[in-house]
């Protein structure tokens, strides 16, 4: 049998290479995130877009919840949380658009919750509703930003300006998701 290379075939065994590579890079990935204790599915960012992509969604679902909240919310601590929250999510979001992060429209458990927001009368079931998302909102963004740090420096100005970015939201991102425990806790969730 002649060896002969076309451009077909020589396409079809790179074709089944990269595959073999993929498909290795996956599960080494998935292995990496077990050992280093990541539930599969979480969020994961590997670049400084990729990061900024993934927290504007979330902040602007802060920001409409929170909107509506600062209005609502009738247990003082949920109230003052909303407050805070609604600076905070205006802050991030200002700074990612002017980053040129673009806004996607929101997801289908992002309109629910929001709608569920909107549709809750204000009292002690809206105060619940609207931390325990807060809660679930900061979970995820603190494991974002948890996971892309994690993944060590790379290269470039932007990379270090979105670690730095990471970095600082992980702090708040965390003490969050600690006041949003406490508060569910005092309102019996």
């Amino acid at each position: 049998m002649e060896n002969n290379t076309s451009p077909r075939r020589d396409f079809i065994k790179k074709s089944v290479a990269m595959s073999a590579g993929l498909t290795l890079a996956g599960s080494l990935l998935q292995s990496f995130n077990a050992e280093a204790g990541l539930a599969p599915g979480s969020p994961m960012a590997a670049n400084e877009k990729e990061f900024r992509m993934g927290v504007i969604g979330p902040a602007e679902l802060s920001l409409a919840t929170s909107q509506i909240a600062v209005n609502k919310a009738t247990n003082k601590n949920a109230k003052e949380f909303a407050g805070f929250e609604l600076g905070e999510a205006i802050a991030v979001t200002g700074v990612l658009k002017d980053l040129g992060t673009a806004v996607p429209p929101m997801d289908a458990k992002a309109k629910a919750t929001l709608e569920k927001i909107k549709s809750t009368p204000a009292g002690p079931e809206f105060d619940k509703i609207y931390i325990k998302a807060q809660l679930e909102n900061h979970e995820f963004l603190r494991d974002l930003a948890q996971n892309y740090i994690s993944k060590g420096k790379l290269a470039g100005a932007a990379e270090n300006q979105g670690r730095h970015l990471a970095t600082l939201s992980l702090a708040v991102f965390k003490e969050h998701v600690a006041i949003t425990s406490r508060i569910l806790k005092e309102l019996g969730a």
